[in-house]
């Protein structure tokens, strides 16, 4: 019985270490399967060439009408009348504010009555001039006498002179309680309302008026960019080389491109000290008011390029707001190598900097990358 039992756990022992074997081999050779499958990734890659392409570059830009114009109070009262509404469109000349014109009409009033007073003075003068000139000639008067009348006489055209400005000054003024638009235009903001005072010290406008229908696009190049632009572009002169520029094309805010294109008509004179820049200006039609002061948007630069390397925009990503892209070297491994982009062209990148010509860069699976590993290339798809 003893005997019986021994060989029964000895065989319990070996069966035991059987299975266990058998486990260890089982996963070891799934282990080392798996390895050798993900150690090598494979990647396509692009062998960098030069081409000619339409590139562009893009710059914040502040929209401005062609014409913005601050409707002031010239004289001081009350509104009256408000003849337009926020946002509206006006022609030249359209009726905008009136402010009660009571006291302008009785200024007027008075300066006319004393216009009337300074004119019987004078014909009074004329008439004593004219009797001291046949007394003095039968000598009944002294021609001091008679040079004193004819003083008194150039008084009194200069008090007509005088009643006659003050009349044309309170005519004046009392024009100017009636504003009109003094450009076609969209209305801006109206902070006032009727029954406010308002006057010439006061500090903010009683509206904007912006004539839109050509719209001023302003934004900033580099000292970089303008050396560039310089060497590039055809001419002589400054002037010469605007001429020779391509339309230029504006981004709007949501992205989505203005349908209408622009021109670049000013350089500003000097750089910004401050900013190393220099400010330029761009015009586009704006016919329909799609367009309006204060918005912003990106001008879109086009420039034909010759003889440049263009990379796909997914091989490329940004680390520390810097470029980069990976470049395959020596026994396939990828290279981590910062790049400038001098351009784009749809969703293509002009490398200006850190990318030689026939050096073969990886367009795909960067997510998998690390500088120094191994890959298996292959040929990327051609568009």
């Amino acid at each position: 019985m003893l005997y019986k039992r021994f060989t029964f756990q000895y065989k319990g022992i070996l069966t035991l270490l059987a299975i266990l074997v058998f486990a260890y081999g089982c996963s070891s050779g799934s282990a080392n399967t798996s390895g050798q499958s993900g150690s090598v990734p494979q990647v396509p890659v692009l062998r960098s060439d030069t081409t000619s392409a339409l590139t562009y570059k893009e710059y914040s830009a502040a929209l401005e009408g062609r014409v913005n114009v601050e409707i002031r109070a010239q004289v001081d009262g009350y509104l009256d009348h408000i003849f337009v509404d926020e946002g509206a469109f006006v022609k030249a000349g359209d009726p905008l504010f009136k402010i009660n014109d009571q006291p302008y009409r009785e200024q007027l009033n008075n300066a006319q009555a004393m216009l009337q007073a300074a004119e019987a003075s004078l014909v009074n003068a004329e008439i004593e001039v004219s009797k001291m000139k046949v007394l003095s000639q039968n000598n009944v008067v002294s021609d001091v006498q008679l040079k004193s009348s004819e003083a008194a006489l150039a008084a009194a055209k200069a008090n007509v002179a005088q009643a006659g400005a003050s009349v044309a000054l309170a005519r004046i003024n009392l024009g100017y309680t009636l504003i009109k638009a003094p450009v076609s235009g969209y209305i801006g903001r109206i902070p006032k309302r009727l029954g406010n005072l308002v006057g010439r010290m006061d500090v903010q406008a009683l509206t904007t008026l912006s004539d839109v229908q050509e719209i001023y696009a302003y934004f900033s190049m580099s000292e970089m960019d303008f050396i560039a632009f310089n060497r590039d572009t055809r001419g002589e002169t400054l002037q010469q080389k605007i001429k020779n520029l391509l339309p230029v094309s504006l981004v709007l805010a949501d992205g989505s491109l203005y349908p209408s294109e622009g021109r670049i008509e000013m350089v500003d004179g000097q750089f910004d000290k401050t900013t190393g820049s220099i400010s330029l200006r761009a015009s586009f039609p704006n016919r329909n008011g799609i367009l309006r002061s204060g918005n912003t948007g990106k001008v879109r630069m086009n420039q034909l390029q010759h003889g440049v390397l263009m990379i796909p925009g997914e091989a490329t990503f940004e680390l520390q707001d810097r470029t980069f892209v990976y470049i395959l070297g020596d026994s396939n491994k990828v290279k981590m190598t910062p790049i400038t982009i001098g351009g784009k062209h749809g969703n293509d990148y002009l490398v200006s900097q850190g990318i030689e010509r026939g050096q073969q860069v990886i367009t795909g699976s960067l997510h998998i990358l690390q500088d120094g590993i191994q890959v298996n290339p292959i040929p990327a798809a051609t568009k």
